[in-house]
């Protein structure tokens, strides 16, 4: 779903942060008291006071006496020009700094000042000459470095905003705000690591600092801390009930850890406080729609597009979730925005040509669908690094490495559980219908796609650099470590399951190696018709399978997929991987559902065949699939499109449908005939 990337997103308040105009700090007199009306400096205190208490009206009564009395005082004008700014008058607070100037050239308040006023009336590189000026006079002026920061992080000069705030701290380093700023910026440039110390000395001085500990919390969830980013929100939203923007970062830690139904509470609380947030919206709309929620998750989808239209991920959110119509307001609202594409960035043209895609593939106009769908993978093609000859090499080493020889030797080596279950296979070709028919069975734990195997292997010494080719010479001790380390993992996801499904379809790249260890584990391979598969994948906004945006890159990767499953299918021992052809699902559910459970050594239930029942979160690209009965109308979808995926066919080759099987075999005699190949 494209709103997959916008709900991995991290609300940051108060970024980039300024100081609010401080009253002035009283610096020398000009001339002896004596020199002076004695009346002036009393007013001047009281103003300064009233500065600092926020109440700048009542302080511009107090300076007007002051410059009755003394009309040439310097601090009493720069003193002024503060509350003015406090009162948002900028422009007026601008003339009484340049008078301060002009009767004491040399005062750094009044530079500060003119820098603040030009801050605040958007002309920032002239706020910055004038705090360069204050800081002229006093290099250790530590609120002025603090607030040249600011603004140069606005102007993205982030590493002398950097520079700024650290001397700043080395002036005052017991400066919350100066903490909180430096941390804000460094988050900003990914240095979140470096920001955390920041964040939490910030805290230490300020423990009554919401908008700390939400930005604190930001940092820790992009690096993955998810339980140690929800204990701030929370903390953040205790101090600050009405904190809408932590309570929506609460909603998406609890999301990342998979709490759904917590995810809902606190979106619901953030929307309870401020309705006005699209992504607020979509964000509660993804939760809804993983539980199976669907009229709620459609509600707030059309909530999220109604506020902000111009939103073309979100338009593409609530697209996934219903078919299209012939004159449906979803469908006139695309097209609308589609006269303003030239307008629109990147990512949002990229969103509004998959939508367009769908809406007219449900429409049964193919032909207008495709060039949607070919202008919107060109532009996601454009964004993603691939290097084609190094996924591919890699499945050719992956195959070269484990001979039948090299899985001979260390059969039996492994942890010999029965518990794991691996469904593999290319993206789209039904890995998440089957995990959820297993899922139904009592004794079987859904655990979805999850990245879990390559992360043990990654744990490997020398893994990155010497994997596969390592395995000849991998002691028979880490092969069981191997498999003991991801047991330890999943087992964590759910102890008292009998079986536990891993449906990551990349893990077909490591068949062999979650043989050698897990010998006891079961593998399902999901296959299906390899222009269906291939046409499917072409259709969604994927993340991170940078290979499916090209037809011919696609058409390649499917043939090195098939050929590394051929290779496993001469390697490996009998009973110990099932192919599973969707298409024979679709034309007999109890027959495939009953090997499926016979494969996996577990007792038949009936509960299986009404997979579409069972609750249980789903955060594929299948989502709302599942939830419905087997349908035929996904089998031979590809016909319809016809010469239009020519480059897909050729980089298939004329041996496509070597890999399909019996069920489809007929189809591609059609299919060949229809388009001439």
């Amino acid at each position: 779903m494209a709103g997959n990337r916008r709900w991995s997103d991290i609300v940051d308040s108060s970024f980039p942060a300024a100081r609010r105009p401080a009253a002035a700090v009283p610096v020398a007199s000009d001339g002896p008291p004596a020199a002076r009306p004695r009346h002036s400096d009393s007013f001047l205190a009281v103003a300064n006071m009233l500065c600092v208490r926020g109440q700048p009206a009542a302080a511009v009564v107090c300076l007007s006496k002051a410059l009755t009395a003394d009309p040439d005082n310097a601090l009493a004008h720069n003193t002024l020009g503060v509350a003015l700014q406090q009162m948002g008058k900028a422009e007026e607070a601008l003339s009484c700094h340049q008078r301060a100037l002009a009767l004491s050239p040399d005062m750094a308040e009044a530079h500060a000042g003119l820098g603040n006023a030009n801050r605040m009336l958007g002309h920032l590189e002239e706020s910055v000459g004038h705090y360069q000026k204050a800081l002229s006079v006093r290099p250790g002026y530590a609120a002025v470095h603090n607030d040249i920061a600011g603004v140069l992080q606005m102007l993205g000069r982030t590493s002398e905003a950097i520079d700024h705030y650290q001397r700043a701290l080395s002036a005052q380093p017991d400066d919350a705000n100066a903490h909180y700023n430096l941390a804000n910026v460094l988050a900003q440039v990914d240095r979140r690591a470096q920001a955390i110390p920041h964040y939490e000395r910030a805290l230490a001085i300020r423990p009554e600092f919401p908008e700390a500990r939400n930005n604190l919390g930001n940092a820790l969830q992009m690096l993955g801390r998810h339980e140690d980013a929800l204990a701030h929100y929370a903390a953040a939203v205790a101090r600050n009930p009405d904190y809408a923007v932590a309570y929506h970062n609460l909603g998406k830690a609890c999301f990342a850890l998979e709490r759904h139904e917590d995810a809902i509470a606190a979106y619901e609380k953030a929307l309870a406080i401020d309705s006005s947030k699209p992504m607020v919206h979509n964000d509660l709309g993804a939760a809804h729609l993983v539980l199976g929620h669907f009229r709620e998750a459609y509600a707030a989808f059309a909530a999220a597009v109604a506020r902000d239209p111009w939103n073309a991920a979100v338009h593409l959110n609530l697209a996934g979730l219903a078919p299209f119509t012939a004159g449906e307001p979803r469908l006139a609202a695309l097209e609308k925005l589609a006269e303003f594409a030239p307008s629109l960035g990147e990512t949002d043209r990229i969103a509004l040509e998959f939508a367009l895609g769908k809406a007219h593939a449900d429409l049964g106009n193919h032909e207008r669908s495709f060039r949607h769908l070919l202008d919107a993978n060109a532009l996601k093609r454009r964004q993603v690094a691939y290097d084609e000859a190094t996924t591919l090499g890699g499945f050719a080493r992956m195959g070269a490495a484990f001979t039948p020889e090299v899985m001979h030797e260390l059969r039996g080596c492994g942890d010999h559980s029965r518990v794991p279950i691996f469904i593999v296979g290319m993206p789209r070709s039904g890995t998440t219908l089957l995990e959820q028919i297993l899922a139904s069975h009592s004794g079987v734990f859904g655990a979805g796609e999850i990245d879990d195997f390559d992360k043990v292997v990654m744990e490997i010494p020398s893994a990155s650099e010497d994997f596969p080719e390592l395995i000849s010479t991998l002691p028979f001790s880490e092969l069981r470590r191997l498999g003991r380390r991801y047991l330890d993992r999943i087992r964590a996801k759910s102890p008292d399951a009998t079986r536990i499904t891993d449906k990551m379809p990349a893990n077909f790249a490591y068949v062999g190696l979650i043989h050698l260890a897990l010998p006891n584990a079961r593998i399902i391979h999901a296959c299906r018709d390899p222009v269906d598969t291939c046409l499917s994948c072409f259709s969604l906004l994927f993340g991170g399978l940078p290979y499916t945006y090209d037809l011919a890159e696609l058409g390649r990767h499917y043939r090195a997929y098939a050929q590394l499953m051929r290779h496993w299918r001469t390697v490996l021992p009998q009973g110990v991987m099932l192919d599973v052809h969707y298409e024979d699902v679709v034309a007999d559910l109890e027959g495939q559902a009953r090997r499926l459970i016979a494969h996996c050594g577990l007792e038949w239930e009936d509960r299986c065949l009404e997979f579409h029942r069972t609750q249980r979160p789903v955060q594929t690209a299948s989502v709302t699939q599942v939830r419905q009965p087997i349908y035929h109308d996904s089998v031979g979808r590809s016909r319809a499109y016809g010469a239009l995926l020519g480059p897909l066919l050729d980089a298939l080759g004329s041996d496509w449908s070597d890999d399909i099987g019996a069920p489809a075999q007929s189809f591609a005699k059609q299919f060949s005939q229809l388009t001439g190949r």
